[in-house]
């Protein structure tokens, strides 16, 4: 992979709607119907020869570890609304999650680091494979997979990739790009997807057709425009380089805060966040991608509500957030 790829492509993901054939589409209103489609999705991946699967039942979950998996993009905000019928199995490796009784019975999803569509494809396929061995899914031969909702039949696939666009946003370029995309079927979205918002310069790009266009056309496209994304940042970023001065004192003024706030809001830590990554793919911070990367969940507020619990000498989540963000960088306290 290469290496400009991996400095704007935060993530990939593939994810697969798909419902029982013998089932009503939406188990809102039915418990043994979903307690059903949790059976199943637990009988179809039991048999992993390499990877095990385990269950999260959202309702025995308190809310600080539902938006904690949230937050690793484990699950969506729609299946935590559904928390009392919701469940997820999630591989050892985080690299699969199997999403039950959100808007459709099952959301199958795999998650790979980069420019990976292709990848996460096979994983997700894989997955749903096992899944249908338990109990078939509801297919027309005409259109394809039946979903709740109408815009994902047919594939029932959505493949998008993350991408960390601080120069694009920097040059006001995105509302245009958002434009052009839609023209193509595609979509561009902030951090947790559909109606959240583009938090520290990342994009969701993804297919919004999922009829009428195979699976392989789908990652082509998205893939297409993906690099298309990474070209046109990085040729601002060549002339960020041109006009460094401003551009470094911005990078470095971030690095300054993140190392020796005492205290820090999500939006303001998103903010700087994304000023930190920059400065790690262009090598002008003494920090790695994966560090940043890293603190992109560790550092939301689920995490670090968890991480204040654990230290009771901290007096707020804003604090925490802090001292997360400190130890991860090597920041000794006085």
């Amino acid at each position: 992979m290469k290496q400009e790829n991996v400095q704007v492509v935060v993530s990939s993901r593939v994810r697969l709607a798909r419902n029982y054939h013998d089932l009503p589409f939406s188990n809102e209103h039915s418990p043994e119907n979903a307690a059903l489609c949790i059976s199943r999705a637990q009988q179809g991946l039991t048999d992993q020869a390499t990877h095990e699967f385990a269950l999260y039942t959202l309702k025995e979950l308190n809310k600080m570890d539902q938006f904690s998996l949230m937050e690793q993009h484990l699950i969506s905000r729609d299946l935590v609304q559904r928390s009392d019928i919701g469940a997820a199995l999630i591989r050892e490796d985080k690299q699969i999650s199997v999403m039950v009784n959100e808007e459709d019975h099952l959301r199958i999803q795999a998650m790979q680091g980069g420019l990976s569509l292709t990848t996460a494809a096979e994983l997700a396929f894989a997955a749903e494979e096992k899944l249908a061995a338990v109990c078939d899914f509801s297919f027309d031969v005409q259109l394809g997979y039946l979903t709740a909702c109408p815009t994902n039949t047919g594939t029932g696939m959505r493949a998008s990739m993350m991408l960390h666009l601080p120069m694009l946003t920097r040059y006001k370029q995105i509302g245009n790009i958002s434009q052009s995309v839609a023209k193509l079927g595609l979509t561009i979205r902030g951090i947790y997807g559909e109606g959240s918002e583009a938090l520290g310069d990342l994009y969701q790009v993804s297919n919004q057709v999922t009829l009428g266009r195979t699976e392989e056309e789908i990652i082509e496209a998205v893939t297409a425009v993906g690099k298309q994304l990474i070209d046109m940042e990085n040729v601002l970023r060549v002339r960020g380089e041109k006009e460094s001065l401003d551009l470094e004192d911005s990078l470095w003024r971030s690095y300054g805060v993140l190392r020796f706030a005492r205290q820090m809001d999500a939006g303001e830590f998103m903010e700087h966040w994304s000023n930190l990554r920059l400065g790690a793919s262009i090598g002008v911070l003494p920090v790695t991608l994966a560090v940043a990367d890293e603190l992109l969940t560790t550092a939301q507020d689920a995490h670090t509500k968890k991480y204040k619990y654990a230290h009771p000498e901290l007096n707020s989540t804003d604090q925490a957030r802090c001292a997360v963000i400190q130890a991860k960088l090597n920041v000794k306290e006085d």
